[in-house]
């Protein structure tokens, strides 16, 4: 019988929080150990219980803030439990502490958990080669409640794209709207012709399944700083 993953899930009283901890319930190969955010509800506690939290958990699912995020990461470590980061907008001095806790436990961070984002960053790395005399923009839009700007999704494609070509970072354009989960359009502008990949996410499901694949993932790993292309490459 495979063990069932305790997890602690912060930032749980936001819309990832929630949808995590939701489909964690339904599915029997996790159990929910603590649900912890700062706000008020029904079953949540606060975040100075984590240390007491992580002692009878497994992983540390994170969706909170870059510097919530960082101290949880902090705890984590101490308590030697893995986790599994989908807070976005680090700088990088909190991304160096991230790192640090690397060095003691296993930490999954990803701006995107969504498998089809990464298909598109294998897709665009071999379009930016291809086609490195045209332009190349990306734009993306999200839930006008989203603090980031551009997205940490928006600035791993640029990245992808710098590292392809070894070339200055392109335009992002950002637009925070409605309630739009998250839609990224990288656009390639040659002559007489446009080449456009694009990812529509249509519910936040798709990144709160990304996330346990990846607590799933990551439990019993060696202490390090990991990312969806080790998981996808593992398979």
């Amino acid at each position: 019988m495979k063990k069932i993953i305790r997890l602690v899930v912060t930032g749980a009283a936001g819309r990832m929080g929630r949808r995590v901890a939701a489909l964690a319930a339904e599915d029997g190969r996790f159990a929910i150990a603590a649900l912890v955010d700062r706000g008020e509800g029904a079953g949540l506690s606060k975040p100075d219980s984590l240390p007491e939290a992580l002692a009878r958990a497994d992983v540390l699912v994170d969706f909170s803030s870059p510097e919530a995020a960082v101290r949880f990461a902090g705890l984590a470590a101490a308590a030697r439990k893995p986790a599994v980061i989908g807070a976005t907008g680090f700088n990088s001095v909190q991304l160096a502490q991230l790192k640090a806790a690397s060095r003691r436990i296993p930490v999954f961070l990803s701006p995107n958990f969504s498998p089809g984002i990464h298909a598109l960053g294998v897709l665009l790395r071999t379009a930016a080669a291809l086609l490195k005399d045209y332009e190349v923009a990306i734009s993306e839009t999200h839930h006008s409640r989203k603090k980031d700007a551009p997205s940490g999704t928006a600035l791993r494609l640029a990245r992808i794209i710098m590292e392809a070509r070894r070339g200055a970072e392109p335009a992002i354009v950002s637009q925070r709207v409605g309630d739009v989960v998250g839609d990224h359009t990288v656009t390639f502008a040659g002559p007489s012709e446009r080449l456009e990949l694009t990812h529509r996410a249509q519910s936040r499901d798709v990144f709160a399944q990304g996330a346990l694949r990846a607590a799933l993932w990551v439990s019993g790993k060696r202490p390090g700083f990991y990312d969806m292309p080790d998981l996808f490459a593992a398979k």
